[in-house]
């Protein structure tokens, strides 16, 4: 063998080591160093989970009522495993099944297939959850129909009945709360997607909405999850892994069942009082505020909706009816996302603003029937000319005049439609300083930022908006082109980006483009009760596990301090206090027992509803109480209510009734809902003796 053929050889035989080397080598790598990364993907395409969800915690008030809790209903259920090893894969079943149920075969038939095993267009109410685990057809069967199926297991092969946890909204001392405590409901692909950071299982139940969704991490608990291995038939071999479910925590509110449903009332009877009074009231709202804490003591808002429906499931007709404008929109929260212009309220900023500009809060001042503001004539209420009045007495009647002269005046010094390069815009400023249009930070979603019209809201407007009323008469449906709205839109193309005249008088008596919901409002003046503090609203007081361990405590936050001297903060409470002793809140609160401090509120409103007729007045009253060492803040808000003190003022009273256990004109002893005047700051234990009968 010459030399080039041992070369050659010798070649080969390094290349069939090194080919063989690779081999054992990615043998080794794929059995030993990566064994236990392909063990687990094999095992995965033969395993399947079965989520058994955990029982969700309660809700409950500042004393233990239940708020939200589980009742225990009796699910019919499919097994799919068992029912597709039938010839018909389970038809004749089902048919049956529906049959004696009352429900429709092709619902039952939809509610039994993956999401997947249907067309895109036909999803809704397909099984989110996995076929190796009961899929419920109802979770409120009749005990006898439940009964007849376990005992004849032959002719309903794969169907069975069993327990299980229902959320439910017992309604405990009459109340609604679906506001405030929103619902639940199966987890979507849309949910999915979204995470929030959890870890979510299909078949779970999770919060949508309210409470329910702000705190869904703590009250959801760990679903259980059973492991089992299938071959190649989808037939379960054995089981892999099983771990329990790990329930959900409880959460404590600050909210007071009974202070609640009393709210919840007033608020339903102030609207039917306005539709008696004529107007079309058909909306509203009302808070209760500790003025000392932030927190909310109640909340409500009206068209409102049982929270129940959606465990049961919503008919398309429900579904519609909550977002329906004709219904008012019952979805709506009107507390926290309704925007509504403040009104006379809004006079307590303006006090603010006329004391930084340097008048004198105890002089005298006119209050004649109009001002002249440039070529309009600006009315005082009623057109009435009321003389001459201290500013007291001003904040008492709710004289407008003298506001339209004080705003005019003030922006005429600051250069009116030539603005001084630094201007003192103090009503704005005295605006800014409430935080009008920083959110209260409520633990609740989707809140509304409240709108101040001041500069830099102007020039944004103008910019958004300089394009459609500069080329009115081509964008503007010709129902909208009437005279007035010709003329203000080519105002608004010529200077719609600067503070007109009518606008800073607008602004002094909270109408214009000032906007705020009413839970802003009972913020703003909680902070005028208690010296200036602002503080963030809050409903969680504390989460804690089922034995009682304290998981975490919620409390709020201070988010600043009004800028007014505590001398102006001090004339403003005199002055809210005249309004129910000699103002247009005394009607309202004759003859009642406790000091009461508040404004009345009537706000113009321009547009008309759906049925054509023009829109009627927001009726305002806002409050707090008692007047000599303030405790507590009440708002009410009623859309298209009309007259403040005659529709939300009467509200307002009833729920101060409740709060300070008043009937009549009369302290009843024993019967004020807080017996020393202070919410409760111990927190309740939670057991079973929390929950009614028959709940879990």
């Amino acid at each position: 063998m010459n030399q080039r053929s041992r070369l050659s050889l010798f070649v080969v035989q390094v290349l069939v080591i090194s080919l063989m080397s690779a081999l054992f080598g990615r043998l080794f790598y794929l059995q030993i160093a990566a064994g236990p990364k392909y063990r687990e993907a094999a095992l995965s395409i033969q395993s399947r989970d079965v989520v058994s969800p955990a029982t969700r915690g309660l809700i409950v008030d500042s004393s233990g009522v239940p708020l939200a809790l589980n009742k225990v209903g009796l699910a019919i259920t499919v097994d799919r495993i068992e029912i597709d090893k039938q010839g018909d894969k389970g038809e004749a079943v089902l048919k049956h099944l529906a049959k004696l149920l009352h429900l429709k075969y092709a619902d039952v038939y939809r509610n039994t297939r993956l999401c997947g095993e249907l067309p895109k267009g036909g999803r809704k109410g397909c099984w989110t959850g996995s076929r190796y685990q009961p899929i419920p057809i109802t979770k409120e069967a009749d005990p006898d129909i439940a009964l007849a199926i376990v005992e004849r297991s032959d002719q309903f092969p794969g169907i069975d009945a069993q327990p299980i946890a229902i959320r439910n909204y017992p309604g405990l001392a009459g109340v609604n709360g679906a506001h405030v405590l929103g619902y639940v409901g199966p987890l979507t692909d849309t949910d999915l997607a979204k995470g929030n950071g959890h870890q979510y299982f299909r078949s779970e139940v999770i919060g949508k909405d309210g409470l329910e969704i702000q705190y869904d991490s703590y009250l959801r608990g760990t679903p259980g999850i059973r492991t089992v291995i299938v071959d190649r038939k989808e037939s379960v071999t054995r089981e892999s892994q099983n771990t329990l479910a790990i329930p959900g925590d409880h959460l404590i509110t600050s909210l007071d069942a009974r202070l609640q449903a009393a709210t919840e009332k007033a608020l339903a009877d102030a609207v039917r009082r306005g539709r008696a009074a004529g107007y079309t009231s058909d909306s509203g709202a009302a808070v209760v505020m500790d003025v000392k804490t932030g927190q909310i003591l109640a909340l409500a808002s009206y068209p409102t909706f049982d929270p129940n429906i959606f465990e049961k499931g919503l008919t398309v007709s429900q579904a519609s009816d909550l977002f329906s404008e004709k219904k008012s929109v019952p979805a709506l929260n009107r507390a926290l996302q309704g925007l509504f212009a403040p009104a006379s309220t809004f006079k307590s900023v303006s006090v603010v603003a006329a004391a930084a500009a340097g008048y004198n809060l105890n002089g005298t001042y006119d209050c004649p029937s109009q001002v002249q503001v440039g070529n309009r004539a600006f009315q005082n209420f009623d057109s009435k000319d009321q003389g001459r009045m201290n500013l007291k007495k001003a904040i008492a009647v709710s004289c407008d005049t003298l506001w339209y002269k004080i705003a005019f005046d003030e922006w005429l010094r600051d250069g009116g439609l030539r603005p001084k390069s630094n201007p003192n815009d103090y009503f704005f400023k005295a605006a800014q300083g409430f935080q009008i249009t920083k959110k209260v930070g409520i633990d609740l979603p989707s809140e509304s930022t409240s709108r101040l019209a001041d500069r830099d809201y102007k020039k944004s407007w103008f910019e958004q908006n300089k394009d459609f009323y500069c080329n009115y008469k081509t964008r503007a449906p010709k129902s909208k082109q009437t005279p007035f709205l010709i003329q203000l839109a080519a105002e608004n193309c010529v200077d719609g980006d600067k503070i007109r005249a009518g606008d800073a008088v607008n602004f002094s008596i909270g109408q214009g483009d000032t906007v705020v919901t009413p839970i802003k409002l009972t913020q703003m003046y909680a902070a005028i009760a208690n010296g200036g503090t602002i503080w963030q609203a809050l409903i969680g007081k504390a989460i804690v596990k089922t034995d009682g361990t304290v998981v975490k405590t919620m409390s709020p936050n201070k988010l600043g301090t009004v800028n007014a001297a505590p001398s102006t903060l001090s004339f403003l409470r005199t002055a809210l206090r005249e309004v129910v002793v000699s103002g247009t809140g005394a009607g309202a609160f004759s003859g009642f027992p406790i000091q009461v401090s508040g404004k009345t509120g009537t706000g113009q409103v321009f547009g008309t509803n759906p049925n054509g007729s023009k829109k009627d007045d927001t009726s305002w009253f806002a409050s707090f109480a008692p007047s000599n060492s303030p405790r507590f803040a009440v708002v009410m808000m009623v859309g298209q209510g009309g007259f403040g003190a005659s529709t939300s003022g009467v509200g307002v009273r009833h729920i101060y009734e409740t709060l300070f256990g008043v009937k009549g004109n009369k302290v009843i002893p024993g019967a004020a809902i807080f017996p020393n005047g202070v919410p409760p700051t111990a927190l309740p234990k939670i057991s079973a003796a929390t929950k009614p009968k028959g709940s879990q």
